[in-house]
């Protein structure tokens, strides 16, 4: 095969469950020159079956025994034959122009090492929950926000390879926030941008690593802001956060963060008060002692306008204003990304 344009890198370990959806949709894109490569991280399930029941060229596998999605990421960096890496998930979907938008918008705007986009979110079975816009699109926009969010979501930024490796790839020691440390690093010297449509459904997986901030304990949140704040991370402050993680990788910590994520989002960003209700239901069956989840049950009962304005009230301190992004002219259409 000739070196592709684009290599659109995908860990996956034991994702058997998502994974032909999350294939089917890459293989689907409308912007055909690109390899799809999957480092089959150590997969004890199906995964590896359902990767190989697909027949297409463009498709490389390399397996190795379990070292995380930061160690199955670099190695993917090392593998990479585009000079473009799109980031992807194997419980994610592509909406088909994610490529061709991504590449045509960073190959106009050389000035550019990373392109993010919103996303929209869906639940473990695939129904919608709610679209997540950037909070900061432009470069100068992302440069003010607290160095405690990250800027990007992983699963659909679109970057340039040599930026990346250049940095010294993922950091095997930032346990769950190895793309959100990177960033952090590269944005020193490096600018980047969100488009603000959404490019890929995101799903919300209680089986994901990643579970929501306020689930984590404090010393968890303290060594990686730390970490964040100084861009230094010791191996010690790896390990310390790889023990707090896997003593929290229970069913009952994943399954209770995932519902008060649920209940969150559809209280504050897609009001339908009867699902969010439900969803703080089954997180207080879970984790009685989690003490805001009961003010969010209280508060689902509050009209739509009384709590959007509550909610804009907290928030005003951390909205930013969407940009004006340049015209790109993709397939003859003229999309412009800061409306």
């Amino acid at each position: 095969m000739h070196n592709p344009q684009i290599t659109v890198l995908m860990p996956a370990y034991n994702a058997a469950g998502y994974i032909h959806q999350a294939i089917s949709s890459v293989l689907a894109q409308t912007f055909s020159d690109f390899e799809l490569l999957i480092i089959n991280d150590g997969s004890t399930d199906d995964t590896l079956t359902i990767i190989n029941s697909f027949n297409d060229a463009r498709i490389r596998v390399i397996s190795q025994t379990n070292g995380g999605v930061a160690d199955a990421l670099n190695m993917g960096l090392k593998h990479a034959r585009a000079d473009y890496i799109a980031r992807f998930d194997a419980d994610d979907i592509c909406y088909a122009d994610r490529l061709a938008v991504q590449y045509d918008f960073i190959t106009e705007h050389p000035e550019y090492a990373i392109v993010g986009s919103g996303v929209d979110y869906v639940d473990v079975q695939g129904n919608y929950v709610f679209t997540h816009t950037p909070a900061a699109c432009s470069y100068a926009q992302i440069k003010q926000l607290s160095y405690k969010v990250c800027p990007f979501i992983h699963s659909g930024v679109f970057y340039r390879k040599h930026i990346v490796t250049d940095a010294g790839g993922y950091n095997e020691h930032a346990y769950t926030f190895e793309d959100h440390f990177l960033w952090a690093n590269i944005l020193k010297h490096q600018q980047a941008c969100n488009l603000p449509q959404a490019l890929i459904k995101v799903r919300l997986n209680p089986e994901s690593v990643t579970i929501d901030e306020k689930w984590r304990t404090p010393a968890f949140r303290r060594i990686k802001y730390n970490a964040l704040s100084k861009l230094e991370l010791t191996a010690d402050d790896g390990l310390r956060l790889n023990q707090i993680g896997k003593k929290q990788h229970s069913a009952r910590i994943k399954h209770g963060a995932y519902y008060a994520l649920l209940g969150k989002k559809y209280l504050w960003n897609n009001y339908q008060p009867a699902k969010a209700r439900q969803n703080l239901l089954k997180t207080l069956s879970i984790s009685p002692l989690h003490v805001k989840n009961y003010l969010l049950l209280v508060l689902s009962y509050l009209p739509q306008s009384v709590l959007y304005g509550l909610y804009h009230s907290v928030k005003s301190g951390y909205q930013l204003r969407r940009p004006e992004l340049p015209t790109v002219h993709i397939n003859n259409k003229s999309l412009n990304y800061g409306s």
